[in-house]
């Protein structure tokens, strides 16, 4: 949830399933999903402290969580980055995900406007996996 205003995740925090992540008991990391129908099931949010990025953590958690929402009986887990996440973008394709849509002006709404690697987000990048 580090991209994302407070107000904006307010808005949609009460309606899915927050994951904790947890290391020796202390909170991590969360995860947040939202279930769109019956077949379909929203990463609305990933988020691990800076001090666990880059170590394979978040690959293994959507690992745990495509298992998961398979048995759940899911099939497709959808996910939305920024245009300027540059990051993640790639991080979802490794995990996966394939580019379904750009929901254009998505952040244009957002009260502060959010930059990352020189590039203002302004546009919602759209993945899919097939569970």
């Amino acid at each position: 949830m580090l991209a994302d205003e407070e107000a904006i995740v307010r808005t949609y925090l009460n309606k899915g399933v927050l994951y904790a992540i947890c290391s020796n008991e202390e909170t991590i990391g969360v995860a947040l999903f939202i279930e769109i129908d019956e077949h379909t099931i929203e990463l609305k949010n990933l988020a691990l402290e800076k001090a666990w990025r880059g170590k394979g953590l978040g690959k293994e958690i959507i690992a745990k969580c495509t298992l998961l929402f398979t048995k759940a009986g899911f099939k497709k887990m959808i996910v939305g980055t920024a245009n300027s996440s540059i990051d993640n973008i790639a991080f979802y394709q490794k995990c996966g995900f394939r580019l379904s849509g750009v929901k254009k002006g998505f952040f244009a709404a957002y009260p502060t406007p959010i930059y990352e690697n020189g590039i203002r987000a302004l546009d919602m990048v759209m993945f899919e996996k097939e569970l």
